[in-house]
């Protein structure tokens, strides 16, 4: 692992001002990653906190960022927003529909102070449609758009994939490509937009191939009957002596007859396009995995081409050689964490802060974007934690 010092860092998006409606899931993660790249991202805090959060000197989702704290519902609370909205070249919010309006931070009230601004919404459900002002999460929108009913054996209950899928990889992903899109058109067309992010948009956006196949008739609907879900042999996880899991991805005839071959399976060269052997082989394989530990097939597997890899725990994958080498995980205060991705070779990325602590920032924040009211009567700021103590 590389070890960050908390120096000030570079990015591709460094001059880009981001304002952040704090909220949970999906929404600081994207916010996280226009902080990692470079942007200089103001997290608006609410009295109180989330409902649901870890200890905020652990969430690694505010690193990169900075906070200040405003009621929304106090008479001054919007205007104060307004003001960084103003200054601002993306502001992310994540409520209900309409939640931003009935507060005064929605985008006609932005939009009428800042014309170029980025407004990015960030929802399960979307902006319109029958269930937009429904509850929700991840389980439950990743769950209608078929993507969790490809998952799992046939005959359990399909596993939650954690918040992976929909929050991250259908949600903020999509948002942070969204922002940057509208962020390009801004600057060239000096108009704004608003930037609609539904997490079941974005998740049935990730399955468009699987749409394809579908289609072409390369895919059953239903689970663990295809190639990539678990319903073939040579792709798919098994479990070892110790307890642990070999995840095996040998697809090409080259890779399968490679695996087959360090394996130590006989008889089953022609079984990588004989369906009707694929039970055999799965029986076979498991067997052979079941005979030795984890660390005994990945030593025997290391530098081969089989596509085989050991399954990793969360504590164990910054360990991993591979990983160290890349520096794919870091140290940052103490936490270890993934590192900024992807990588840049003119404007790199870092970990140049810990997370944002709830109001921290007021001060300084106001100072750096000319936002005098922001920070309100002197008698209630908030020490800067970047400016040194007189002598």
């Amino acid at each position: 692992m590389t070890t960050t010092a908390d120096t000030v860092g570079h990015g591709p998006l460094t001059g880009v001002r981001v304002v952040e409606l704090a909220g949970i899931g999906p929404g600081p993660f994207a916010a996280m990653l226009l902080a990692d790249l470079g942007a200089d991202v103001v997290r608006v805090d609410r009295p109180g906190g989330p409902s649901l959060g870890i200890d905020p000197a652990h969430d690694v989702t505010n690193r990169n960022k900075r906070s200040v704290l405003v009621d929304l519902k106090a008479a001054d609370g919007p205007a104060r927003v307004l003001d960084l909205a103003a200054r601002a070249d993306v502001l992310i919010e994540g409520n209900r529909p309409g939640v931003a309006e009935r507060l005064g931070v929605g985008p006609q009230a932005c939009h009428a102070r800042n014309p170029r601004l980025v407004y990015g919404r960030m929802t399960g459900w979307g902006q319109d449609g029958p269930l937009a002002q429904r509850a929700g999460h991840d389980i439950a929108y990743i769950a209608l758009t078929g993507t969790l009913g490809m998952i799992g054996a046939p005959g359990t209950p399909p596993p939650a994939p954690a918040n992976l899928l929909g929050d991250y990889a259908g949600g903020s992903l999509y948002l942070v490509v969204g922002v940057l899109a509208a962020l390009h058109h801004a600057r060239a067309t000096g108009t704004g937009q608003v930037v609609d992010a539904a997490i079941v948009d974005g998740t049935a956006h990730l399955s468009a191939m699987i749409h394809g196949m579908l289609s072409a008739g390369g895919w059953q609907d239903r689970r663990a009957a295809n190639l990539l879900d678990g319903g073939c042999p040579y792709y798919g996880t098994y479990e070892t002596a110790d307890g642990g899991h070999m995840a095996v991805g040998a697809l090409e005839p080259r890779f399968y007859d490679e695996f087959v071959r360090l394996l130590g399976l006989d008889g089953f060269d022609d079984a990588r396009t004989d369906w009707t052997r694929w039970g055999d082989l799965r029986e076979a394989v498991a067997a052979r995995f079941a005979s030795r530990t984890r660390d005994e097939w990945t030593a025997r597997f290391e530098g081969t081409d089989a596509c085989v890899a050991p399954v990793l725990s969360l504590r164990e994958a910054p360990h991993h050689p591979h990983l160290a080498a890349r520096g794919t995980f870091t140290d940052h205060g103490g936490i270890t964490q993934p590192a900024p991705a992807p990588r840049f070779s003119a404007t790199p990325t870092a970990v140049r802060g810990g997370p944002a602590r709830p109001g921290a920032d007021t001060v300084a924040v106001a100072r750096d974007w000319d936002v005098p009211r922001l920070a309100g009567p002197r008698e209630h700021q908030l020490p800067d934690p970047h400016r040194k103590a007189s002598p």
